[in-house]
Formats: structure tokens, sequence, C-alpha cells
């Protein structure tokens, strides 16, 4: 990787977060009663901000609440595990390390809330590496959308060629790649059935850091 600028995913990128998140819609939801799940619906989140998936909740299950506050209490659910237990994925660190001693400014994108990006970067001992946090919520739409992309190239002052997007997420990926930023691939077991796609959307991939 040979650009000065980088925007990080946070979960399935650089932390092993994604069986918590896979469970939360339903283990949320289970706390309301609801005992059964279609994939349909899981399926339908994955791209949606928070916010959007508490939306598409209290019109699918009819439950109490605005979306806002419906978000706040799935927070509330994964918050033990971004102040707990969530690890780095392995070789993340020395590869932080060797990127920022070559000089390229970083910064973390993600659907997560930036209060638990925080939490956990934090407790992980990598934050400082990263200039600022930015999440969906903060532009208002999800990954399927160029926006948090754009804005990160707004802050770090650099335009989209010049910026290296590291993502899980085949539809992430397709959506900077869309935009114009240099995409990398990064390898993750939630997204494994995308693998051989990312690779072909993806400028550089990584298997393993």
């Amino acid at each position: 990787m040979d650009k000065h600028y980088a925007i990080f995913d946070m979960d399935g990128t650089l932390v092993d977060s994604m069986v918590y998140w896979r469970h939360l819609a339903e283990e949320y939801l289970n706390l309301k009663g609801i005992r059964k799940v279609s994939d349909t619906i899981l399926e339908k989140i994955k791209p949606m901000t928070m916010t959007e998936s508490a939306a598409l909740f209290i019109k699918e299950f009819e439950l109490n609440g605005t979306p806002d506050s419906v978000a706040a209490e799935m927070n509330d659910l994964m918050n033990n595990h971004y102040y707990k237990d969530i690890p780095l994925k392995r070789g993340v660190l020395d590869y932080l390390k060797q990127i920022h001693h070559a000089g390229t400014i970083m910064c973390v994108a993600s659907a997560t809330d930036v209060s638990l990006m925080e939490a956990c970067l934090t407790r992980l001992g990598i934050i400082d590496y990263f200039s600022f946090l930015l999440s969906c919520e903060m532009v208002g739409v999800g990954k399927s959308r160029p926006d948090i992309y754009f804005e990160a190239a707004k802050r770090l002052k650099a335009k989209a060629g010049e910026i290296a997007v590291y993502e899980d997420a085949l539809y992430a990926a397709k959506t900077a790649k869309a935009a114009g930023f240099y995409v990398i691939g990064v390898f993750d077991d939630s997204a494994a059935k995308h693998w051989n796609e990312l690779k072909m959307v993806s400028d550089e991939i990584i298997e393993n850091w």
C-alpha cells in the first residue's frame, strides 16, 4: 500500500466483532419476546445503520419506541463486548505501526457508534494511530452510499484516489470503489462467501494481517 491516507473500517477489518454483531438483532429481539427472526430480515439490515435497523424492527415487529430509542437499547447490548472482550485481529497492530512509521495518515469510518469505537480502540491500544473516528450515524446513511467516505476524505483533506479504503464487506468495498477510492479488501470469516468477489473488486487484498 503506497497511499498517504487510509480509511479503515473497524468491525471485521480491525477487530473480530462480527460474531457479536451477527447475533445482536436476534439477541435484542429475543429480549423483546420475538423468538424467531427470519433470514430475510437479517440480510436486509446488513448495510443499514443502527437507526435504520431499529426503524425496520419497529415496523416489522410493532415494537414500542422510536428508531433512536431502539437503537440506543441495541447499542447498550453491545457496550459490554466493546468495553470488555472484542479482540483485535491478529497482526493489525504491527501493520498499523508499519504504515504509521511510513507517514500514512489514518482514520476509522464505521457503521458502529462512535462511543463504542472509541471504547474498543482505546482498550485495544490503537486509537492514537487514527486522526479521527467517523460513524455512518454522523452522516445519516450506511455504506451502501459513499457519504461516509467523502466526509472522511474532506476531513483528511485528500482526494479519493489518494486514499486507501480497507473493507471486509463486499457492498462497502463496491461503494468505495465506485466513488473513486483505492480499495483494499480484508478477509473476514463472516464474509467468506463473498471473498472471491471482494478480491475482484479490490485493488489489493489482505488475507491476514
